[in-house]
């Protein structure tokens, strides 16, 4: 699997002048890291055309540094795509989830290397994310108000 990426951009008018394909504020397509010291990072189509001088992009779109969130691989009960940053809604309680009903932002994992979700204001992960039970209610960008209570 070829890793997918998205990153969220604030102001829409920045779509227009190039012509980005987007949902909503976020743009979804390949990553471009510049030099380690470069703030210099990118969403960008398909490659149309490379060689040793250069390579041409359907479209580009720079990001700000470290903006951007990687697709799990995994989606949610519904069918959609689970990226870093999404909110997700948990169903049910456990021994850790007191109540029925409570949220957790999606991270990469390094320490098991794996993507995993954090219950908001806890200390502990909650153990993976679980496709066929967890719904996506949101992201960080637009949504914070569901983590924030």
């Amino acid at each position: 699997m070829v890793p997918k990426f998205r990153a969220y951009i604030k102001d829409l008018d920045e779509f227009d002048y190039n012509d980005v394909p987007h949902k909503g504020h976020f743009v979804y397509g390949n990553l471009i890291k510049g030099e380690p010291n470069d703030d210099v990072y990118a969403i960008v189509g398909n490659l149309i055309e490379i060689n040793d001088e250069y390579m041409n992009v359907e479209w580009w779109q720079s990001i700000e540094k470290g903006s951007s969130e990687q697709y799990t691989g995994l989606k949610d009960a519904n069918g959609k795509e689970i990226y870093e940053n999404d909110i997700i809604k948990y169903f049910g309680a456990n021994k850790r989830v007191k109540i029925k009903t409570t949220y957790g932002i999606v991270f990469y994992d390094s320490e098991h290397g794996c993507f995993n979700s954090r219950i908001q204001n806890e200390e502990h992960n909650k153990g993976g994310i679980s496709p066929l039970d967890d719904l996506i209610v949101g992201n960080v960008h637009t949504d914070g108000d569901l983590i924030d209570s």
